[in-house]
């Protein structure tokens, strides 16, 4: 009995990275034109120009059972963007990064102590365009077993981990408002227990829920 269990833990979790990396591009390939957080705000979105700096995320997946979760990151509150909000391991593509990737891995190296050699990349998805004047590409990567996070204080506040199956079900969606620099502001969420996830990272949840369907 517990090798049949054993066995149908593997075909279901098989089954699962299929699902995911079928719906991704390849991890060299062009995203999709993407989102923004403009996307419910059109008059927000300033006159003129737009320049936008290169950024990337990893959205890490762990294997817990027979099911998926993703790694989260609480980001530090003295962080000038986004302080103390639920993000995935990333940031600004550095000129002596070579790709988008290479950014998402140093950065989830520094941030969860994450070494690159662990992680298989599975592909990406949609770029997200953010107020703050970023265009983030998101990667997804499976993560070796037995992993153990290392934050940088000056960075992350906190480690954690949400299945993926709650994270992609449209049932766990809010659309809700909120004032921001003196407007309202129409935003997506997905409320987790005590984390709130908010605005581009969950908004490209979201996306990646789209692309992969509901559990």
């Amino acid at each position: 009995m517990a090798k049949h269990f054993d066995s149908h833990r593997m075909d279901q979790h098989r089954l699962n990275i299929a699902r995911v990396s079928a719906a991704l591009r390849p991890p060299a390939g062009r995203a999709f034109a993407g989102t923004s957080d403009f996307d419910l705000n059109p008059g927000m979105r300033p006159p003129g120009p737009w320049r936008l700096s290169a950024a990337s995320v990893l959205v890490p997946l762990v294997e817990r059972g027979a099911e998926l979760s993703v790694v989260l990151t609480r980001r530090a509150a003295r962080l000038r963007h986004h302080p103390g909000q639920i993000a995935f391991p990333g940031g600004k593509q550095d000129p002596g990064d070579p790709t988008p990737l290479h950014a998402a891995l140093r950065e989830a190296r520094e941030e969860i102590g994450l070494d690159p050699a662990s992680v298989s990349v599975l592909g990406c998805f949609d770029r997200h365009e953010t107020v703050t004047r970023f265009s983030v590409t998101p990667f997804v990567g499976l993560v070796a077993p037995g992993f153990e996070p290392r934050i940088d204080p000056s960075e992350v506040e906190e480690v954690f981990e949400v299945p993926l199956a709650f994270l992609v079900d449209p049932a766990h969606r809010r659309t809700q408002r909120r004032v921001w620099s003196g407007h309202e502001r129409i935003y997506v969420a997905i409320p987790y227990g005590p984390y709130y996830i908010w605005g581009a990272t969950a908004r490209m949840l979201i996306t990646l829920g789209d692309l992969i369907g509901a559990p």
